[in-house]
C-alpha cells in the first residue's frame, strides 16, 4: 500500500472506521454482503468503499455503478464521495435504478423498436392512458378505476411479466379484464414511442436478455456494482443486477445458474428493515444472497452509533421473534440510558394529551422541538395528535405526508358539506362536482359557473336545471342531473338538522366517494378511506358537545376552518415532527414516541389478515431504532371508531420487550415477572395467528370453528382497507345487543358457546382457564386468543 501514490489518502480514508467497516471498505474482488444494522454507519461504508476502489485503481470512476433508491440519497452520496476524493465524480454512475436504466435505454432503445427520443410517462400520464384502454375494452370506470388497473399492470411489470405472460397466468374475471387492458396499454405505449417508469426496468432487462453483446459490454463497463438498501429490491431489479454481474438464481425456476460475469457485486442492507413488501420488494433477495453467491464475503455492521443499549436491546429482543432472518445483534458504547417508557391510556384523546404533555415537559427542560418525533402506523392516526398540538399551540410538521386537514380527500369531504351549507360557494362546487369522476369536464364546469353568474342565481340553482345551461352536452346534462339528485337528498338531511357525523357518513356513501376509493384497490386509497373515517370521528366528537338547537353544520365548518388555519402557522422555536413509521426509515431523533401500540392498530389488522405479521414486526423494529436517547410506547384501551368504542389489547410487540428494559409499566401492573403473553397492564395478550398452540379440545367445537373460518381470511377490501372499520362494525353490533362493554365473569361462559368481541368479531369459546381467562377462536382470522373475561368486550350471541 505504501507504493501507492494515494497511500496518504488511503490511510485517512480508513482512519476512524471500526474493524467490520474497514473490512467492508477494503474488500477486493467478488461478491460482498454488508449487513448494516440500524445506525451502524452504512452510508459511510458505501462512500468510503467507492473512494477506496478509485484510490487503489481497482476501478476508474466511470467503471463504477452505485445504485441508491432515491435521488436525494444519490446526491448526498455523490457529494460525500467528492469530498473524499477531492474532485468531481462526474463519470461515476451514482444514481437510482430508474435513472441508470433510462441512461442505458437512451443509447440502446432502437434495438427494442423505440427511438432514442422516447417519452417517459409519469404516473398521471400512465393512468390517463390506462383509462383510454379501459374505455376501449368497455370497463365500467365506476367499478374499477384507472388507478386499480394500473396498479395491477405495474405489479406485473415488477415481476417481469409482459402482457402475454400475465394473461397466461390469470384466472379471476378481474385479472382477465386487467390482462386485456394491459395488452392494449402496451400496444399504445409502443405506438406513442413512450415508456412508463416500470418499463425502464423491464425494457432494460429485456435488452440485456435479448442482446448478449450489449449485456457483455455493460458488464465490462461496470467493473464494480454497489447497491444500497438491497432489502428493498424487487424481482426486476434483482434480474437486472444478475445480468450485469453474473451468478444468482434462474429467472423462473429458482435454482442457481452460472451466468457469466465478474460477480463484483457489493450490496448493503438489513433484512430486519425490509418494510416495503406492499411495493413488491422481495426480502428473499437479501436473505438468499449467500445461496446466490456461495463464496460471498459477509460483513456484519452491528455497532450502533445512534441509540442507547436499552433501546437496542429492546429492538434485538423483538426482532428475534421473526423466523428466517439473518442473525445479528446491535450494540452500543453509549451506555444503558433511560428505561423505555410504556404508557397505557384510556382512549386516543388521553393518549394525545399524554404525548403532548410530555413534549411540553421535555421542551421546558431544555429539549428542542426539532429533537422530538411522534410515529404512528397509519396517516389517519395523526388527526387527534394534530388537534391536541394545535390547541396547545405547539408548532409541528408532518413528514412524507400532508397535514390532516390539507389532505385532498378531507378537503373534498369538507367541500361537500360547505356547498350543502352555502349553495353560492362556487369554489366548493367546482371541487366536488367531478370528485369522484362523473364525466363533467372543465368545459362543462365553466359553462355551469358562467350561466350562474349571467342569470344571477346561485350555482346550486343553475346546476339544478342543467337543461337551461347553454352549450351543455347531453352526457353532461345527464351526469349533472344525477349529481344534483344526490345533493338534493343530502340537502334534506341538512334541513332536518341531523348530527354532522350522520350527515358526513351519508355524503360519503351517497356521493359514491368511499366506493370509488375502495374500487382503486391500492394501499394509498385504503389510507384515504381511513382518513375519512377519522373525519367522521371529528364530526362525532363535535356532535357530542354541540348544542342541539344550534346551527350545527355551520359551527362545525367554522371549527374545522379555524383548526386548518392554525395548521399553517410557523414557529421559530422549531417543529415537532409527526410521521408514519414507514416514512421514519433512515431518520433519527433524540426522543421518539410510537403511538397506537395495540393489536389491530400496530400490528395492523390488514397485515394480520394477509399474513404480514413479520413485516409489521420489522416495522416496529424500524420505529424503535429511530430513537437515540428516549423512547415512549403508548397504547389506548379503547378507540372511538365511527362513534363506537372499540376495546383494544396491547400490541403483542410490547410483550416481546424484556421487562427489565422498561419503566415497569403503568396502573401498578408491572412488567417485572409477568408471565409470557401477559400485557403491561396485567391482562393477557391475544395469541398471534401463529402464536399459542391450540390445545386438543372437544372435536365438535374444533369442527365448528373450522366450518365458520373462511380458508382465506382476507377481509381488508370489505373494511375499506383498515382494521378500524372491522372494529367499528363489531363494536356497533355488540352495542346493539347490549353487550358492548366489558364485565362478564369467565365462569359464565361455556365451552363451545358462540360469542361476539367488539374488536375481533364472531368466535367460539374453546376453553375456560383459571384466573378469569377464556380462550376464544375467532372466525375472522382463525386465531385463538386468551382474554380476561372481566375486562374484554365479549358478549354472548
Amino acid at each position: 500500500m505504501t507504493a501507492n501514490p494515494h497511500a496518504e489518502h488511503l490511510q485517512e480514508l480508513l482512519e476512524g472506521l471500526n474493524e467490520p467497516q474497514r473490512e467492508a471498505v477494503t474488500h477486493g474482488e467478488g461478491p460482498l454482503l454488508i449487513l448494516a444494522g440500524a445506525g451502524s454507519g452504512k452510508t459511510r461504508v458505501l462512500t468510503h468503499r467507492l473512494a477506496f476502489l478509485v484510490y487503489t485503481d481497482q476501478a476508474q470512476a466511470g467503471e463504477i455503478l452505485a445504485i441508491t433508491f432515491t435521488n436525494k440519497a444519490a446526491g448526498e452520496m455523490r457529494s460525500r464521495v467528492e469530498r473524499l476524493l477531492g474532485r468531481s465524480t462526474r463519470g461515476m454512475w451514482l444514481m437510482t435504478f430508474h435513472a441508470a436504466c433510462a441512461r442505458i435505454l437512451r443509447a440502446e432503445a432502437p434495438r427494442l423498436g423505440y427511438t432514442r427520443q422516447f417519452t417517459i410517462y409519469d404516473q398521471a400520464d400512465a393512468r390517463r392512458l390506462t383509462k383510454r384502454c379501459m374505455d376501449e375494452v368497455g370497463v365500467d370506470p365506476k367499478r374499477y378505476t384507472p388507478a386499480a388497473i394500473h396498479n395491477q399492470i405495474s405489479s406485473a411489470k415488477n415481476r417481469l411479466l409482459d402482457a402475454e405472460s400475465y394473461g397466461q397466468q390469470v384466472g379471476a374475471p378481474f385479472e382477465e379484464m386487467v390482462a386485456e387492458v394491459y395488452r392494449l396499454y402496451e400496444r399504445d405505449l409502443l405506438r406513442m414511442n413512450a415508456m412508463d417508469f416500470d418499463d425502464l426496468l423491464l425494457r432494460t432487462v429485456n435488452l440485456l436478455e435479448l442482446f448478449g453483446a450489449v449485456r457483455e459490454s455493460y458488464s465490462a463497463t461496470f467493473r464494480h456494482v454497489l447497491v444500497d438498501e438491497y432489502q428493498d429490491t424487487n424481482h426486476a431489479q434483482y434480474r437486472l443486477l444478475q445480468l450485469l454481474v453474473g451468478g444468482g438464481r434462474a429467472p423462473a425456476r429458482g435454482e442457481p445458474v452460472h451466468t457469466p460475469g465478474h460477480r463484483n457485486l457489493a450490496v448493503v442492507g438489513d433484512d430486519a428493515q425490509s418494510i416495503y413488501g406492499f411495493r413488491n420488494a422481495d426480502i428473499r433477495n437479501i436473505l438468499d444472497f449467500q445461496d446466490d453467491f456461495p463464496d460471498a464475503r459477509v460483513v456484519k455492521l452491528e455497532q450502533n452509533y445512534r441509540s442507547t443499549e436499552t433501546i437496542l436491546s429492546a429492538a434485538n429482543a423483538v426482532i428475534a421473534n421473526n423466523r428466517g432472518g439473518i442473525a445479528k445483534r446491535l450494540w452500543s458504547e453509549l451506555g444503558a440510558g433511560e428505561p423505555i417508557r410504556v404508557q397505557a391510556l384510556d382512549d386516543e384523546h388521553a393518549e394525545a394529551r399524554f404525548v403532548v404533555g410530555e413534549i411540553e415537559r421535555l421542551v421546558e427542560e431544555g429539549a428542542s422541538r426539532t429533537e422530538i418525533a411522534v410515529l404512528y402506523r397509519t396517516n389517519a392516526m395523526s388527526r387527534v395528535l394534530e388537534d391536541t398540538l394545535v390547541r396547545r399551540e405547539i408548532a409541528y410538521q408532518v413528514i412524507g405526508g400532508t397535514k390532516f386537514y390539507e389532505r385532498a380527500e378531507i378537503k373534498d369531504a369538507i367541500a361537500y358539506l360547505s356547498w350543502l351549507a352555502n349553495p353560492f360557494d362556487v369554489v366548493s362546487f367546482t371541487r366536488i362536482v367531478n370528485s369522484p369522476r362523473r364525466g363533467i369536464g372543465q368545459t362543462s364546469l365553466s359553462r355551469i359557473v358562467s350561466h350562474s353568474a349571467t342569470v344571477g342565481v346561485s350555482v346550486w340553482e343553475a346546476a339544478a336545471e342543467p337543461e337551461q345551461i347553454p352549450g351543455l352536452g347531453a352526457a353532461a346534462v345527464k351526469a349533472l342531473r344525477r349529481f344534483m339528485g344526490t345533493m338534493e337528498e343530502l340537502r334534506e338531511h341538512v334541513e332536518q338538522n341531523i348530527p354532522v357525523g350522520d350527515l358526513l357518513e351519508a355524503v360519503l356513501a351517497q356521493a359514491g366517494y368511499v366506493e370509488a376509493l375502495e374500487a382503486e384497490r391500492t394501499i394509498e386509497a385504503q389510507g384515504r378511506v381511513e382518513n375519512l373515517q377519522q373525519l367522521v370521528e371529528v364530526a362525532r366528537e363535535f356532535d357530542a358537545g354541540a348544542d342541539a338547537e344550534a346551527d350545527t353544520l355551520d359551527l362545525f365548518l367554522q371549527q374545522v376552518a379555524l383548526i386548518a388555519d392554525a395548521d399553517t402557522r410557523s414557529d421559530d422555536e422549531g417543529l415537532v415532527t409527526l410521521m408514519t413509521l414507514h416514512n421514519a426509515k433512515g431518520l433519527e431523533y433524540p426522543t421518539v414516541f410510537i403511538t397506537g401500540c395495540e393489536d389491530g392498530v400496530f400490528p395492523h389488522s390488514r397485515a394480520l389478515d394477509e399474513g404480514g405479521l413479520e413485516e409489521e414486526r420489522r416495522l416496529f423494529y424500524v420505529g424503535v431504532t429511530r430513537a437515540m436517547r428516549q423512547l415512549y410506547l403508548t397504547y389506548a384501551r379503547r378507540r372511538a371508531i365511527f362513534g363506537a368504542q372499540a376495546y383494544g389489547l396491547p400490541s403483542r410487540f410490547l410483550s416481546e420487550i424484556p421487562a427489565e428494559l422498561t419503566d415497569g409499566g403503568v396502573d401498578g401492573g408491572g412488567l417485572d415477572g409477568r408471565p409470557a403473553g401477559v400485557g403491561i397492564d396485567g391482562r393477557p395478550l391475544p395469541a398471534s395467528v401463529d402464536g399459542y398452540p391450540i390445545s386438543a379440545r372437544d372435536s365438535r367445537v374444533r369442527a365448528r370453528v373450522r366450518a365458520r373460518t373462511p380458508p382465506f381470511a382476507n377481509t381488508s377490501s370489505s373494511r375499506g382497507g383498515g382494521g378500524d372499520n372491522g372494529w367499528a362494525a363489531a363494536a356497533r353490533a355488540s352495542a346493539e345487543r347490549g353487550g358492548a362493554g366489558p364485565g362478564l365473569p369467565a365462569e359464565s361462559f361455556r365451552l363451545g358457546e358462540d360469542v361476539l368481541h367488539a374488536a375481533f368479531g364472531e368466535g367460539v369459546v374453546t376453553g375456560v382457564e383459571p384466573g378469569g381467562v377464556i380462550v376464544v377462536r375467532f372466525a375472522g382470522d382463525g386465531s385463538e386468543r386468551k382474554l380476561m373475561a372481566e375486562y374484554a368486550p365479549v358478549s354472548r350471541r
